[in-house]
């Protein structure tokens, strides 16, 4: 598998787009899907460094297509601490919210949600990544110096007992796009036995929670068998 980081012509549309993709994910219109959401439980988690604002568009487009819809309510994602698995079980306590829900992660979000369905898997019904770096090298990717100085530990040494590329005992969906300028296509598609179904979306990696299509495609997976 290649374990390079995407080119920086890539990135460096990522870093053009940012702003006005920060702003559509938090502020745009809700986008209407075409799927009845059965009211099930959808809980999302963002990624490093964003908060539940930056998904805010797609939570309130699939509340608006019948999902009950949660942000993960821990602030900002400053990356992995050694509670943030409890963290997260003790906001779904609080929040009264019970299982099995289903988890959608962007980036970093989507490693958070694999890893809490480990440790949880009868309170998860399904977990569906959005560009999160789950397979291969775990410096596939242009974040990863960054998150280090931040998160304050090595990227392959996280405070948690895991192996990342680990499948969750539960059905799993990898959105991954070939122009991520972030994270590398092969780490966030995912081999075989890592995810059950890649599906690959046409769009950078600011906006998989910002672009209609995107989020129109994950408001289907949440009913997909």
């Amino acid at each position: 598998m290649n374990d390079q980081p995407p080119p920086l012509r890539l990135l460096a549309r990522e870093a053009g787009s940012f702003a006005y993709m920060r702003l559509r994910a938090a502020f745009a219109p809700a986008i209407k899907a075409d799927v009845a959401g059965d009211r099930r439980t959808v809980i999302v988690f963002p990624g490093f460094m964003a908060s539940d604002r930056t998904t805010s568009r797609l939570r309130r487009s699939l509340q608006l297509a019948g999902f009950e819809t949660h942000g993960w309510g821990l602030g900002r994602n400053r990356g992995i601490r050694a509670d943030t698995l409890d963290r997260v079980a003790d906001q779904m306590a609080k929040r009264q919210i019970d299982g099995p829900v289903t988890l959608i992660g962007w980036s970093l979000g989507g490693l958070v949600a694999r890893e809490y369905a480990k440790r949880f898997p009868d309170r998860v019904a399904k977990v569906i990544t959005l560009g999160s770096p789950f397979s291969g090298s775990p410096r596939a990717n242009n974040a990863w110096r960054i998150y280090e100085a931040v998160a304050r530990h090595k990227v392959d040494a996280p405070p948690i007992d895991t192996i990342l590329a680990q499948k969750p005992p539960v059905p799993t969906i990898a959105f991954w796009s070939a122009k991520d300028g972030v994270v590398a296509p092969q780490s966030a598609r995912g081999a075989d036995g890592e995810r059950d179904h890649p599906v690959e979306l046409d769009c950078t990696h600011m906006a998989f929670v910002a672009d209609p299509r995107a989020i129109r495609a994950i408001a289907a997976a949440i009913l997909a068998d």
